[in-house]
């Protein structure tokens, strides 16, 4: 019998109610919004220049109605903007809730993910996406003032709180609360495409938000973690259904077994063979960077990151008072988002409370605790986001892994996954897993891998004053080094010196600013120049190395225009930089970005070369939001591998143009594809598709800029399974991520592509077959 669910708290916004009975309501349409302000209608023949453009053109045209407005965005661009931009600020603040709207077509033969950016006078932005399908035309709208956007109920996005025919924009970043009395423009941009595209916009407007639905966010997940209220190709009805499935797919990889072309180690069998190191390595062959296999063989590394259960909890709205569950042992290593099924104790289950029945009635069914399926609850210390901060968690994905495998002795269901993936893989022609490949994998000697950490702990830390994750580490103190000692040393106590094991990723997507301005740029070393000395090691090494540039401070004060009154006043109060016109300054700021750069990159190096001497350095995986000039060039110093997570349509000759002068061999450690129509997830993903075909064939697109980089030599794909439909307990990402779904079902159109891929990888990456030895 399942755990009764609780009523939600009546202090909870109208459209929030929900009770345990089921009422769903959501296939009732709803009439439209009226019309509460037309921005444009574009009946002036004047209309087309409201726009300010970037890359991009505006032609107004005739239609079914009257007047439009054709958009067109040049590929030749990394991106290319639409905006309109008011002659004064706009003031929406006294007409009540409200969408955007507009009418949008897409005349052309492929999908265009556009993204339409909202900003206030303060400047920030409120950012959403969605994908226009080819041939297509709707009404698509963003809420910018209503119910969804005053609560946080730890999904990415919500399902929709209305019928309509109208698409929903799904949230991307930025604020969602915007100063509503002074908006100052409308962005509508595609970026990175891969070839020129048109829209047809008209009717850009506000409209009122229809009358909603109390339970769009009740009992939205089924007994297997899928939607409850939408139907799609690949739902699962019963277990039985999903054991046949099961059965037939295992027959299937048993007949096809992998794909012929590797090497033992995933490289390039029929290609030129190179000296053999044991271990692998890089090399530059024929102008092209490329791995190298421990036997020889030219290897590139197309492959499925996050291959692991940490990520597929869920918060169930339940939490404990017995404090001891939320105990971290200060000398842990391994980040909360990153730990498996970590069960409750019987004791701290009897003081079991619903701390959030809002998530609580998310749920149509979860197992009591004494349930065969209760062994998938577990419990999450932290959470990044959400109406809880901490709480139990559910996986329904391991959950189905038991209902589709059977438990033949005590986790079993295990040990097949762990069989089925490297079986899927090696059939789907993928060369080796990704990043975050559970330690489980390593020593099975099937399959290669990349290994993994984190620096945590309790280290000083710094700031750019925007960080993303986390505020970065201070490597400066001594704490620091310690810690990078002790992750490395678990690390290798997993590897063992594994020949399988390509390579190390250590950390991840940290916030070292972005080359949008000085101040982005610059950011860790400004704030830091603002502390003192005994506050913040890194701080004293600026003082120490600007000290030894300058030698007296009145010198200081001449380059930068400051009126320190010595050096002592620069180590107790620090000094604020303002003036970014000083290229003195910046050429200053650039070298202390340098020396913090370079020592949290030698220390991880230099860390990690103490205990795995034989394997590869890939880096801390750049996020393409995060970076700057100076962190590349001090990685490049250090890094056997520069890594990449670049969630775009492609890489655009614009924006990687940086690699020629770098020259080192790099990798996409992250990226992905998503879609809604078919799938019952309420969220895409980064970089949204049409629907699975689609998503297909934006993958393609994606991995052939990739092999055909003579820099990059390799990419992963994030991540082997979809997100949660409740949200992930970390964030509550809800994507449509995997190339498997929440009942370890594969997306047929997904697994043909990556057939196709890596069928044609090492002839199209290295050319045709070759007796040369280089």
């Amino acid at each position: 019998m399942a755990i009764k669910k609780a009523l939600l708290l009546t202090s909870l916004p109208l459209a929030l109610f929900a009770c345990s009975e089921v009422k769903d309501d959501s296939k009732i349409k709803q009439p439209p919004a009226p019309t509460k302000l037309m921005i444009a209608d574009f009946e002036d023949e004047a209309s087309a220049s409201l726009f300010e453009l970037e890359s991009s053109t505006a032609k107004r045209i005739k239609n079914d109605s009257g007047h439009a407005i054709e958009l067109s965005f040049n590929s030749q661009e990394s991106h290319s903007n639409a905006s309109i931009v008011p002659t004064s600020p706009w003031n929406w603040s006294n007409i009540g809730d409200f969408n955007l709207s507009a009418d949008i077509s897409n005349p052309g033969d492929v999908s265009a993910h556009l993204y339409v950016v909202v900003e206030d006078i303060t400047g920030w932005p409120h950012a959403r996406t969605v994908s226009i399908p080819a041939r297509s035309s709707d009404t698509y709208y963003l809420e910018l003032k209503g119910p969804q956007l005053e609560f946080d109920s730890g999904l990415r996005e919500n399902p929709p709180a209305w019928y309509s025919d109208d698409k929903k924009m799904f949230w991307l970043y930025g604020r969602k609360a915007m100063q509503l009395d002074a908006i100052t423009k409308i962005t509508y941009s595609l970026r990175s495409n891969n070839e020129d595209k048109s829209l047809i916009i008209d009717n850009i407007r506000l409209t009122g938000l229809p009358e909603g639905n109390a339970y769009y966010l009740s009992d939205i997940a089924d007994k297997f973690g899928q939607s409850n209220k939408l139907d799609f190709p690949l739902k699962i009805h019963s277990d039985k259904q999903l054991k046949q499935l099961a059965k037939e797919e295992l027959a299937t990889l048993a007949k096809e077994g992998p794909m012929a072309g590797r090497s033992r180690f995933g490289g390039w069998v029929d290609g030129p063979k190179l000296e053999a190191s044991g271990f692998y390595r890089t090399a530059k062959v024929d102008g092209k960077w490329a791995m190298v296999d421990p036997e020889g063989y030219l290897f590139f590394s197309s492959a499925l990151a996050n291959i692991r259960i940490a990520n597929t909890t869920t918060l169930t709205g339940v939490d404990f008072k017995d404090d001891s569950v939320r105990y971290i042992d200060p000398e842990d290593v391994t980040p909360e988002d990153s730990l498996g099924i970590r069960p409750v104790s019987k004791e701290a289950q009897k003081t079991r409370y619903i701390s959030s029945a809002l998530r609580h009635n998310m749920f149509t069914w979860l197992p009591d605790y004494d349930d065969e399926l209760a062994n998938h609850y577990s419990y999450r210390r932290s959470s990044h986001m959400g109406p809880m901060k901490h709480g139990e968690t559910f996986s329904f994905y391991q959950a189905n892994l038991e209902r589709r495998y059977g438990e033949n002795y005590p986790d079993s269901y295990i040990d097949t996954w762990r069989d089925v993936t490297i079986k899927r893989f090696l059939n789907w022609g993928f060369t080796s897993t990704g990043n975050w490949t559970d330690a489980s994998f390593y020593q099975m000697d099937r399959i290669p891998y990349f290994a993994n950490g984190w620096i945590i702990g309790d280290f000083k830390t710094v700031t750019t004053g925007h960080d993303v994750w986390h505020a970065l580490p201070d490597p400066f103190d001594p704490e620091f080094e310690r810690r990078a000692k002790l992750t490395t040393e678990v690390i290798a106590e997993e590897v063992k010196n594994n020949p399988w094991c390509v390579g190390v990723f250590i950390d991840n997507e940290k916030s070292w600013g972005n080359m949008n301005d000085a101040k982005g740029r610059f950011g860790v070393a400004t704030n830091t120049l603002t502390r003192s000395d005994s506050d913040s090691p890194t701080k004293a090494e600026f003082t120490r190395l600007l000290k030894e540039k300058y030698g007296t401070i009145d010198k200081l004060n001449a380059a930068w225009a400051t009126d320190l009154s010595s050096w002592q006043e620069l180590s107790e109060h620090g000094v604020e930089i303002n003036n970014y016109d000083n290229s003195t300054i910046n050429t200053d700021l650039s070298m202390l970005m340098r020396a913090y750069a370079d020592q949290y990159f030698r220390i991880v190096h230099d860390a990690l070369a103490d205990v795995l001497p034989n394997h590869m350095y890939m880096g801390v995986r750049l996020a393409m939001w995060g970076v700057t000039k100076d962190v590349l060039a001090s990685a490049a110093n250090y890094v056997d591998v520069m890594s990449y997570n670049v969630y775009e349509e492609g890489l655009h000759p614009r924006t990687w143009d940086f690699l020629e002068e770098i020259d080192k061999p790099s990798i996409i450690g992250e990226f992905h594809i998503g879609a809604t129509s078919d799938t019952g997830l309420y969220h895409p993903g980064l970089i949204h598709a049409a629907d699975q075909a689609d998503r297909a064939r934006m993958y393609k697109e994606y991995m052939y800029d990739v092999i055909d980089n003579p820099y990059f030599v390799g990419a992963h794909w994030f991540q082997y399974l979809d997100s949660p439909l409740t949200g992930r307990a970390f964030d509550g990402e809800n994507y449509n991520t995997g190339f498997v779904t929440v009942t370890d079902t594969p997306y047929v159109n997904m697994v043909e592509a990556a057939k196709e891929i890596n069928q044609a990888l090492y002839p199209r990456r290295f050319g045709n077959k070759s007796d040369d030895q280089h």
